[in-house]
């Protein structure tokens, strides 16, 4: 159902480096590459995940409430992943962990201060 989804960066460099990285083991690589926006996907189809310079040229801000989550396969992918994600600069949200309903997932925030999340059930 999702096509793609899309979060602001204040520097868009940074911010490929980091999702290159914590990306890689996904399977998911760059698709889609413009002086102003990346996106990475497993297939040229999508869905994909975005970063972008904010078009209107004000700074990129994190929105409250607002959070993307990414799946995993199982719960050690979980756990690595959000590991991953604190090596490469993130912040923890939410360590990693069972949550009502049998979810199981990680909180973090980017290097611009986005909420994400790895999740599985299981």
């Amino acid at each position: 159902m999702i096509g793609y989804t899309t979060l602001g960066t204040k520097n868009l460099e940074n911010a490929a480096a980091f999702y290159d990285a914590l990306f890689e083991s996904l399977g998911a690589k760059r698709v889609f590459n413009t002086e102003n926006l990346i996106a990475w996907g497993a297939e040229k189809t999508g869905p994909y995940f975005s970063v972008t310079s904010p078009y209107d040229g004000q700074d990129a801000t994190v929105g409250n409430g607002v959070m993307v989550a990414l799946n995993a396969s199982s719960t050690g992918q979980v756990d690595e992943l959000h590991a991953r994600a604190l090596e490469l600069g993130a912040t923890n949200d939410g360590d990693p962990g069972l949550r009502a309903g049998g979810f199981y997932c990680g909180y973090f925030r980017d290097l611009d201060g986005n909420k994400l999340n790895f999740f599985c059930f299981g």
